[in-house]
């Protein structure tokens, strides 16, 4: 079998067509038969085929890999197309004919841009998962913070971009939760620092019973916001306002018994001043009381101590106070001129005290409202006594207006003649006014005896009496000098010596009101001149003296503290 391998590829100047020559002048020169050429050239056929059949076999297995490796691209590219999601930038190769290999090198930097790409997400994924149980371990408590969480696991075959923000999503709503427990842990800090300067307690102690992370000097991103640190935290808080609030009721109430106390015995301000941070709560709200310290232990055990002093001491100065009450609520009832029976009323005061049946706070206060009753009752008493007065100072000058008018030598000059003489014109003026001022004076006097349901009293003697026994007088006196004027006019005879002309006309005198309102008409009962207070108020004198005798000694328990709190029971007016 000839080989003709003239035209095959040979390298260098060697082909096949050369050796076969060369072997058919070797097989010439050695003589070797025809027969023996041929089955050495059957030989070399069937290696030539052999040779081919690797090649092929080897040419077909090599083929059958790269359409594998395509296969297998196109599916990586398909599932990595799936893995990424629709949104992927990445172009699919549109070459899908030509060699295999063209196939191949059209599909690979696809494949190589996905895996990237795919690299980069799963980075992306691996972050914001992280993040995410980092965060949902701190809320649950079973990471602390700072501690770093081991890489988690991501789901390869979705890596789109639409999960990639849920995943987001879920972590932007995680962090959000987590600024606000941040947020929370940091106000209920700020609360219990608050609370334990208010209390007087130690901060450090009680913030680190609750974590140790809550310490001030700790960075907030590293502070615990479990659900079990909130929770300890409300309940932390919740206790020390309770606290807070039991603190400040108790020194409200020492606050008030303080003050009842130094009321009662009259402390003076220099000495409430010690406790002016105790006093200055004592009508404060709980969120009102934010003073360092202000409801401290130590300064409630204070308070309390000084209460307890200022009790035993309240005891041995209550006869003082009371005495004190006393004399204030008499000198009203004296410048009103209302007569009230002191000694009996001051007897019955130390009685009380004494005995210990009644609480001095209520007995001091009892006092006070009947001081209050007895200003009020001045009160309404000041315009009637104003008048009194002016009634009073009138009949002062009428008298010195009589006796002026009596004296023979009211005209001479000696020295203060014309001073007299002044007094006198002002004295006939005011003199003149006597009767209109008499009859306000009772008109007023009704009045207010009509409100009240009882008699004006004026030191213990109706005052309605009083004028009614000046009237008469008055009006007597009148009669009198009526009676003179006619006897001088007609030359009549020497009237009876309890008549006389001789006799001065101020020897009329006023008849003194009796303890049963009357005024008796008899000349030799009648004590003052028309024309003088002096009688006047030493009628009133001698009624009262005469009421005194005569009043009530029921002093009640209650009314004690007011010494009667009131006049005596004294008769109307007639």
């Amino acid at each position: 079998m000839a080989v003709i391998g003239t035209d095959n590829p040979s390298y260098g100047d060697i082909t096949c067509g050369s050796l076969l020559q060369q072997l058919q002048r070797v097989w010439d020169e050695v003589g070797e038969s025809d027969e023996d050429r041929d089955k050495i050239l059957l030989q070399l056929d069937q290696e030539c085929l052999d040779v081919y059949k690797r090649k092929v076999d080897m040419a077909t297995q090599s083929r059958d890999l790269l359409i594998q490796a395509l296969d297998d691209s196109k599916i990586e590219l398909a599932r990595l197309l799936s893995a990424l999601g629709e949104k992927t930038i990445v172009r699919t190769p549109e070459k899908s004919s030509g060699t295999i290999k063209e196939q191949l090198a059209a599909i690979a930097p696809t494949l190589n841009q996905l895996n990237e790409q795919k690299e980069e997400r799963v980075k992306e994924f691996v972050d914001v998962q992280s993040q995410i149980e980092k965060i949902c371990g701190e809320i649950a408590g079973t990471l602390e913070v700072g501690d770093e969480v081991g890489p988690p696991e991501v789901n390869e075959d979705d890596l789109s971009l639409e999960k990639l923000e849920d995943f987001r999503a879920q972590l932007q709503e995680l962090q959000k939760e987590k600024s606000n427990r941040q947020q929370k842990v940091l106000d209920y800090v700020s609360m219990v620092h608050d609370l334990c300067t208010v209390l007087g307690m130690d901060f450090f102690s009680t913030i680190t019973e609750v974590h140790l992370s809550l310490d001030d000097l700790i960075d907030v991103d590293c502070k615990s916001i479990s659900d079990d640190t909130l929770s300890k935290l409300d309940k932390t808080v919740a206790s020390l306002k309770e606290d807070k609030k039991t603190r400040l009721h108790k020194l409200q109430e020492l606050a008030m018994q303080l003050s009842d106390l130094w009321n009662l015995m009259e402390t003076p301000k220099e000495e409430r001043r010690f406790f002016d941070h105790v006093t200055c709560h004592i009508s404060a709200t709980v969120d009102e009381v934010t003073t360092d310290g202000a409801l401290a232990l130590d300064l409630i055990e204070q308070a309390e101590v000084e209460v307890e002093r200022l009790d035993q001491l309240k005891s041995s100065k209550m006869k003082e106070i009371a005495l004190k009450k006393q004399k204030e609520l008499e000198e009203i009832y004296a410048s009103a001129h209302v007569v009230i029976d002191t000694k009996t009323a001051r007897e019955k005061l130390m009685a009380l005290i004494e005995s210990g049946n009644i609480e001095p706070s209520e007995l001091i206060a009892d006092m006070d409202n009947q001081i209050l009753k007895a200003k009020e009752e001045s009160l309404s008493r000041k315009d009637i006594l104003d008048k009194v007065e002016r009634w009073m100072s009138a009949c002062d000058e009428e008298s010195w207006l009589e006796d002026y008018n009596q004296d023979e030598n009211r005209y001479s000059s000696s020295r203060g003649a014309h001073l007299n003489l002044k007094r006198a014109e002002k004295a006939r003026i005011l003199v003149n006014k006597i009767p209109a001022l008499v009859d306000t004076l009772v008109a007023k006097t009704r009045t207010w005896e009509e409100d009240r349901g009882s008699s004006f009293m004026y030191d213990g003697v109706p005052l309605l009496a009083m004028l009614d026994e000046y009237l008469m007088l008055r009006h007597e006196r009148e009669e009198e000098k009526r009676r003179l004027r006619d006897q001088k006019k007609f030359g009549g005879e020497l009237v009876s010596n309890d008549h006389s002309p001789n006799k001065p006309l101020s020897s009329k005198k006023v008849v003194g009101p009796k303890s049963n309102g009357t005024a008796s008409a008899g000349p030799a009962n009648r004590r003052l001149s028309v024309n003088g207070t002096n009688g006047v108020r030493s009628a009133a004198k001698e009624r009262r003296e005469s009421l005194k005798s005569s009043a009530s000694n029921n002093v009640t328990v209650a009314d004690a503290a007011s010494c009667v709190s009131g006049t005596e029971p004294v008769p109307n007016s007639p």
